[in-house]
């Protein structure tokens, strides 16, 4: 009797989990095979257990696969940051990098107005411009991890972000030395399998909360109110220092001196993100 009563349990299951497609005509000559199964109140309760517990877990692979981007950060608030501690600094943060046609133009407005920042880089831009990451560390600023080949993440495997992270890292680590532990997803975009991996490793995935929009290839003026009429104790700005076929960054690049003058005016200090989150600049 037990094992007719297996049996019947492991159809019953099957059935529940059967795809929406299969034919009604299927499910229903096993429900009748069982429907005198079905009326002892035990067999009822052992079925229905069982039900709650695929349901529930179902719901909870649903929830995880779907949470926003302000629902991870809420969940993981050590581990994904947008801005720092609200105290009158703020982090400029530059992205793509390294491009020859850009790069060195704003670490040279960054040198002469004596302020460090923060820039993400491309694995396979690294490696094609060694020389210009390589200045951008010798001259104080912190490097982060943008992956090797700026895909979105929120579309990969883990297998694959892992690769992207990691790839990348060992180009950087090649060129300065250090392997990053700041990441910043493309499009700012991540899930939260990936996001768990990172608390794991000690990364840290940093976006922004304040957005130049320079990617547009806005003119100076427009830079400039994005930037400074969203600022605040603080803030993470993100601006770009790369950009692909046809981009055009003259304007952020024109705007960073005022940007610049106007918060010092305003009594913000430039920190870079390692200083303003509290962290190490690379991992082992």
């Amino acid at each position: 009797m037990m094992l007719n009563h297996t049996r019947i349990l492991g159809l019953i299951l099957i059935t529940l989990m059967l795809p929406r497609m299969e034919s009604s005509a299927a499910v229903n000559a096993v429900m009748r095979y069982t429907d005198s199964f079905l009326k002892s109140p035990i067999h009822s309760s052992v079925i229905s257990d069982a039900v709650q517990q695929e349901d529930t877990k179902r719901k909870e692979r649903s929830s995880s696969s779907s949470l926003s981007l302000s629902q991870l950060m809420k969940k993981y608030p050590n581990t994904f940051r947008t801005s720092g501690p609200r105290v009158k600094q703020v982090a400029l943060t530059f992205d793509d990098v390294p491009d020859p046609r850009f790069t060195p133009r704003v670490l040279d407005v960054l040198k002469k107005e004596g302020v460090k920042a923060t820039f993400f880089a491309v694995g396979t831009r690294s490696k094609k411009h060694p020389q210009i990451v390589a200045r951008i560390r010798r001259e104080g600023h912190a490097i982060g991890n943008h992956s090797y080949n700026h895909p979105q993440f929120n579309k990969l495997t883990l297998d694959q972000f892992r690769d992207q992270i990691e790839r990348t890292n060992r180009i950087l680590k090649s060129i300065t030395g250090i392997k990053p532990r700041l990441i910043r997803p493309p499009y700012g975009e991540i899930n939260e399998e990936q996001l768990r991996w990172a608390r794991k490793n000690n990364y840290k995935i940093v976006n922004w909360n304040v957005d130049s929009l320079d990617w547009k290839g806005l003119n100076k003026d427009e830079v400039r109110h994005n930037i400074l009429s969203a600022v605040g104790p603080g803030a993470i700005i993100l601006q770009h220092a790369g950009g692909g076929v046809g981009s055009d960054l003259t304007g952020s690049i024109e705007a960073l001196p005022e940007v610049i003058a106007e918060l010092k005016k305003k009594g913000y200090s430039f920190v870079t993100l390692p200083e303003m989150l509290g962290v190490s600049e690379g991992i082992q």
